[in-house]
């Protein structure tokens, strides 16, 4: 089995109308998305060219348009929606997504609310991915 290589994106913030309630939809608020691919990089190495690699700044873009487009009520359907923008790219063998919701609401004192859904690629098909 080989090895695999990571790109890591942490800290993407955006603003989204994500939530259960509907002041959450109305008003939005920030979501930070981590991400982790697990991809084989030695070819991209090899030839020095982004067109081997995945675009961190294009998957960025389309992780950014997920989380700024169409409102979900949970933070674990977002997250799953981004994992399937990651899966996209065929190189990408897995992907690790945490979404983080710093103003959630809950009446209390706290740092951050996430949420984290590991989903790999599977001979067949994508395991985990139902978007």
């Amino acid at each position: 089995m080989e090895l695999l290589d990571e790109i890591v994106l942490t800290g993407l913030t955006v603003f989204g109308r994500h939530g259960v309630y509907e002041h959450e939809r109305e008003d939005g608020q920030e979501f930070t998305i981590d991400l982790r691919l697990r991809l084989s990089l030695a070819q991209a190495a090899a030839s020095d060219d982004v067109g081997e690699t995945v675009h961190y700044g294009e998957l960025a873009e389309k992780v950014a348009a997920v989380v700024a487009g169409e409102p979900v009520n949970l933070i674990e359907t977002l997250a799953e929606r981004i994992a399937a923008v990651a899966l996209d790219d065929a190189r990408v063998q897995n992907v690790i997504v945490t979404v983080h919701k710093p103003h959630a609401p809950i009446p209390l004192d706290f740092a951050d609310v996430a949420v984290t859904v590991h989903r790999r690629r599977t001979p067949d098909s994508l395991e985990g991915i139902t978007a």
